[in-house]
């Protein structure tokens, strides 16, 4: 297969090729023929994955590099600046260079089935509900998810019918998509260093769903509700198209029953944790109707998925206590995270959180003390910074005083001495953020064990 977009081209080069969703996109590229490398900083899990793709990928940036000398096209993350090293030899040697969002719109064009999950919470954990629905269902289809399901990956693809992916706002990337169809899930305050302001976050979820030939919107979300006259699923509103009746929680465990515009159709129990995950089934299975997918084939395939990574993941043990990881990077994200959390908890609730980015705390400095302020066992984790350089008035240490009753960790061996003078058995340490504090969890477990 050749994707129409590059033309002729045949080799490509990745730079911040180790991404979730970037080292997807190198898979599929690779998988169907072309020669592909990149690079990162990191030799992380992605990396070593890539191998069994035939990809060569190179630690560090090196400006002299022959393999974007000798590319057609060199592909580029957001998370890198523009002054890049070798970026700025992909400039010099006149190579075309193309965003990940505009590879991935590539990608969407050679399926004549394509459903793509927007909205600002959600988006990992419904993508991968379809997929498992596709899997179920046994039809071709290609996976690209911004996260790892516990069971495919970042990326599947068993053929080229149907193909489900994410649609981002960061920078307006979900423009770039045109999919079949679209999901918005919600709409919250979140990357708006890309806005101007809120207005212009909500229109850019509008021109979303206006491309899509079907879109559906969340009935519970006020802003959702503002978009226009499509199709919806919720919970409260008893107006939705798609709605949630006779929910039953076990251990945070959700089941439902399904009404499709007012009539009960099927009963649905999820093995995922968290009653955020009953609007992440509903959008998937509204998503999955329009394709004219049975409710029993979408019912089955929903009950088989458990988790991604990092998305209320449990990764071990210490002294009794369930170590959790949760991407959770935003005010909202981490009421719902905290709230699952205390409704499993047996003992004492410790929180580790660590801001991502400067510009997000900075920004939404008045919502995270709001939320952060109400947990009792907090520690704030130093700030990941993804691209952005310090900026004390979005740092972690500025959040923590701005909180008071917390504590602030510089390093993972303060967190080490914390968690080992006060977890007991039965207690919950849950490790919020979308950095390497995933990363500082299993290190710390592995330490402490």
């Amino acid at each position: 297969m050749r994707i129409k977009g590059l033309g002729n081209c045949k080799k490509l080069y990745f730079i911040g090729i180790g991404g979730i969703s970037m080292s997807a996109l190198a898979k599929f590229v690779s998988l169907y023929g072309y020669d592909v490398s990149g690079s990162d900083r990191l030799r992380g899990e992605e990396v070593e994955n890539l191998a069994f793709y035939g990809v060569k990928v190179y630690i560090g940036a090196e400006a002299d590099r022959l393999e974007i000398q000798t590319s057609d096209v060199v592909v580029y993350t957001d998370a890198i600046d523009e002054d890049h090293p070798e970026l700025r030899t992909a400039k010099r040697w006149e190579k075309r260079l193309l965003g990940r969002a505009e590879l991935l719109a590539m990608v969407c064009e050679e399926f004549p089935n394509t459903l793509a999950i927007a909205g600002s919470h959600g988006k990992t954990t419904c993508t991968s509900m379809c997929a498992h629905v596709f899997s179920y269902a046994r039809v071709p289809f290609t996976a690209h998810i911004g996260g790892r399901d516990g069971e495919l990956g970042n990326f599947h693809s068993s053929g080229l019918e149907y193909f489900v992916t994410e649609a981002c706002e960061y920078k307006k990337n979900l423009l770039k998509l045109r999919p079949q169809t679209g999901i918005v899930l919600n709409i919250d305050k979140d990357h708006m260093e890309c806005y101007r302001d809120e207005q212009e976050l909500v229109d850019c979820f509008r021109k979303y769903c206006d491309s899509a030939k079907t879109a559906f919107v969340c009935a519970d979300d006020d802003k959702c509700l503002t978009l226009g006259e499509y199709p919806t699923f919720g919970i409260k509103n008893t107006l939705a198209d798609y709605r949630a009746v006779d929910i039953y929680a076990n251990g945070e465990r959700y089941a439902f029953t399904v009404e499709e515009y007012g009539r009960p159709l099927c009963r649905i129990k999820l093995n995922a944790i968290g009653r955020c995950n009953v609007y992440n089934a509903l959008a998937a299975f509204a998503g999955m109707r329009s394709f004219g997918f049975d409710e029993r084939e979408i019912v089955k395939g929903l009950e088989t998925f458990t988790v991604v990574k990092r998305r209320f993941e449990k990764i071990g043990k210490f002294h009794g206590a369930t170590c959790i990881c949760d991407y959770a990077h935003h005010p909202r994200e981490i009421a719902s995270t905290v709230a699952t959390a205390e409704g499993i908890c047996k003992g004492r609730l410790y929180v580790v959180f660590q801001p991502h980015t400067y510009s997000r705390t900075k920004l939404l400095m008045k919502e995270f003390v709001k939320t952060l302020r109400g947990i009792k066992n907090l520690m704030l984790y130093k700030t990941y910074p993804a691209r952005e350089k310090y900026d004390v008035e979005g740092s972690a240490e500025t959040l923590s005083h701005m909180i008071g009753n917390c504590l602030y960790a510089e390093n993972v061996y303060v967190l080490k001495t914390w968690l080992k003078k006060t977890v007991k058995e039965n207690d919950i340490v849950l490790f919020l953020g979308a950095g390497d504090v995933y990363y500082a969890a299993q290190y710390l477990l592995k330490e402490l064990s």
